[in-house]
């Protein structure tokens, strides 16, 4: 046995005998080895080269091992590895401001978490603070963390032995065209039904008693469903109507995800706090936070924010959020996602679903899609079920990875997320590899369902 094969053993052994690993049943749990990973790749531990079209956990949004992010941590940890949030430093000073700057106007003051959970627990709570209400609503097929509020507000199945303590969250319908709630003819029809059924929900819970409406600009996890026209500005009108605080979750969606620094600027709305975390940094160290409005802001001018963690602001992280907005500028890397989603995935997508009946629906935008696959597009009928997985789609992951692709699928879904440095040539190299998955998938269920 060589010595890189030796070590691989061993820290595969090792992880099976102490790690507990999140969302798994632990009997089932067989973890690549990862010895490397640089920009659009990754290598095991055998030496096999895998492009990434799962961005990890779709964060490493400028690829792996960037010099500049890696060099920019290098420096600080020689310099200053971590202090007190209630010390003022560089790296967080200026992660603040280059946050601010690309947030939509008005939404100037930060505050630093140390992943996407806590960024929505702290703007939930910043909203109950200054709203003085206690009822957050937030949509079905959703997902906010898994900390204890972020976890019943998330509409997904994850939430459900997790719901002991969701007092004052609520559930409500958003748009899904292709899955319509409401029974919807088009996309019109959808917004103006889903905008009602939310009003209605505000109502009939009373809107004196809601704080805050948290909705993913882009639902990510839950389906990668881009809002319809109009569905964004009508929710910023319902909250402006109710006295409601509108939280923008874009842990997932922001940071050039979409083609832009933040979702929300293709729908043309301003919420009041947008929680952030993923690409600020690419995930190098561990960030997140809130971006805040004035007037929320200014509630805490003379009273204590209600709220802390000892990694605040963490030099580390923020020196690497500093040198990750820096090179997304430099290196246009939010325009190149653009490019590439319009250009390569969106129409390379579509023409895959002209040729694999699998597939139901295609949508996204930037580097952020997702496949419906079904048993028959007549139906709509799931490929998975809801909630699970089955034979079907993991033999997909295994054909991929196969071919050298790593793609990740939820319940009946293929979504496609590459790094936003992912070039034009490489996405269509992995295009080609899901091409001949999709063969396979295609067989499977013509075979299940004769």
């Amino acid at each position: 046995m060589s010595l890189a094969s030796s070590s691989s053993a061993g820290t595969y052994e090792l992880d099976r005998a102490h790690v507990l690993h999140s969302w798994s049943a632990q009997a089932d749990v067989d973890p690549m080895v990862v010895e490397r990973a640089e920009g659009v790749h990754v290598w095991d531990a055998d030496g096999r080269c895998y492009l990434d079209f799962t961005s990890q956990l779709v964060n490493t949004n400028i690829g792996h091992q960037h010099p500049a992010v890696v060099q920019a941590v290098r420096e600080q940890a020689e310099q200053l590895c971590t202090i007190s949030p209630a010390c003022a430093t560089e790296p967080r000073s200026r992660a603040a401001r280059l946050i601010a700057e690309r947030t939509p106007e008005g939404l100037d003051k930060i505050f630093f978490t140390n992943g996407g959970a806590e960024a929505v627990e702290n703007a939930v709570r910043m909203a109950r603070s200054h709203t003085g209400r206690h009822k957050v609503l937030s949509r079905y097929r959703s997902y906010h963390g898994a900390t204890t509020t972020a976890i019943n507000l998330t509409g997904d199945p994850r939430r459900w032995p997790n719901e002991q303590s969701g007092a004052g969250t609520v559930h409500f319908f958003g748009p899904h065209p292709y899955r319509s709630p409401f029974h919807s003819r088009d996309e019109s029809e959808e917004c103006r039904r889903a905008l009602e059924h939310l009003e209605q929900v505000i109502e009939l819970e009373g809107p004196e008693t809601v704080a805050a409406l948290v909705l993913e600009t882009v639902p990510g996890t839950a389906g990668i469903m881009p809002p319809p026209p109009g569905y964004l500005r009508g929710v910023r009108e319902l909250c402006d109507r109710y006295g409601i605080v509108y939280i923008a979750d874009e842990v997932m969606a922001g940071f050039g995800r979409t083609g832009a620094w933040f979702a929300v600027e293709h729908y043309g709305v301003t919420p009041d706090l947008i929680a952030f975390a993923k690409g600020v940094n690419s995930g190098y160290v561990p960030l997140g936070g809130v971006a805040v409005n004035e007037a929320i802001a200014s509630t805490f001018d003379h009273r204590a924010y209600p709220g802390g963690l000892t990694y605040s602001g963490h030099p580390l992280a923020c020196a690497a959020a500093v040198a990750t907005i820096t090179a997304m500028d430099e290196e246009g890397i939010v325009d190149n996602a653009a490019t590439v989603g319009a250009e390569v995935l969106g129409p390379g997508l579509r023409e895959l679903a002209e040729r694999h009946p699998s597939i139901g629906d295609v949508r996204g935008l930037g580097v952020f899609w997702a496949l419906e696959l079904v048993t028959d597009r007549a139906t709509k009928e799931p490929a998975a079920p809801y909630g699970g997985s089955g034979p079907v789609m993991k033999r997909l992951v295994a054909e991929c990875a196969e071919a050298g692709l790593l793609i990740p699928t939820t319940y009946h879904r293929v979504h496609v997320v590459p790094p936003c440095t992912i070039t034009a040539q490489q996405a269509r190299e992995g295009l080609a590899v899901l091409d001949g998955a999709l063969d396979t998938v295609d067989r499977t269920l013509a075979e299940q369902h004769g």
